[in-house]
């Protein structure tokens, strides 16, 4: 696995097992919401750091774990 993960799997795996966070729905949309919001401080960093596609996959995967949850409801 690279130090930055390129896929879902390794992204939820550094987040959850090297990280500690647990990836709720609810985590996964504060997250999202401040990412969303370009003009923030703390999202432009992320971009400077990582990159802006980082930044897109990185709102793509919050985007799974929250679908996932809506598709646990139905």
């Amino acid at each position: 696995m690279d130090i930055i993960p390129h896929n879902f799997a390794d992204w939820k795996v550094c987040i959850e097992k090297k990280c500690g966070i647990t990836l709720t729905p609810e985590f996964a949309a504060q997250r999202l919401a401040r990412y969303e919001d370009e003009s923030l401080t703390e999202t432009r960093r992320f971009v400077k750091l990582y990159g802006q596609e980082h930044l897109l996959r990185i709102k793509s995967w919050f985007r799974q774990i929250i679908d996932q949850e809506i598709e646990t409801r139905d």
